[in-house]
């Protein structure tokens, strides 16, 4: 029993391996011509394969086109983010000046604070002065 399934499959398997061969369809690609005989055969080839290679042309321009669009999406994405970055460095850049700038003349004014001080008292007893004078200008005048 064991012997006839294994002849039965030997039978069955070139036969299942024959039909996946089979004849050769119409897929498109590029065809060898000088095989054919007539001229009519030969100029159809021809015709067919050049037909394949502008679709495929005509496809690669296309997936190529749509590469480039992404690639300039992208590079534009990324400009802006450049600008972006810029933008925030040269923020912290002058904020990182204004506590340096207020350091120094938190350090320096002391002298330039005292010099406007003294200039400042000066002027005040100055127009004490001058509103003294007139006060006594004008009771002496009365």
């Amino acid at each position: 029993m064991i012997g006839r399934f294994f002849v039965g499959i030997s039978i069955m398997v070139p036969c299942v391996l024959s039909a996946d061969v089979g004849h050769a369809q119409d897929v498109p690609g590029i065809e060898i011509c000088t095989v054919e005989k007539t001229m009519e055969r030969r100029t159809s080839c021809l015709q067919s394969n050049v037909e394949f290679l502008q679709k495929t042309i005509a496809r690669l321009d296309a997936q190529h086109q749509q590469k480039l669009d992404a690639a300039n999406r992208q590079i534009e994405v990324l400009k802006a983010n450049i600008a972006a970055l810029q933008k925030t460095v040269g923020d912290l850049q002058a904020a990182q000046h204004k506590p340096a700038e207020e350091a120094k003349k938190a350090s320096a004014p002391p002298d330039a604070a005292a010099k406007d001080t003294t200039a400042k008292d000066a002027a005040a007893k100055d127009a004490t002065k001058d509103t003294a004078a007139k006060d006594a200008t004008k009771q002496g005048a009365k």
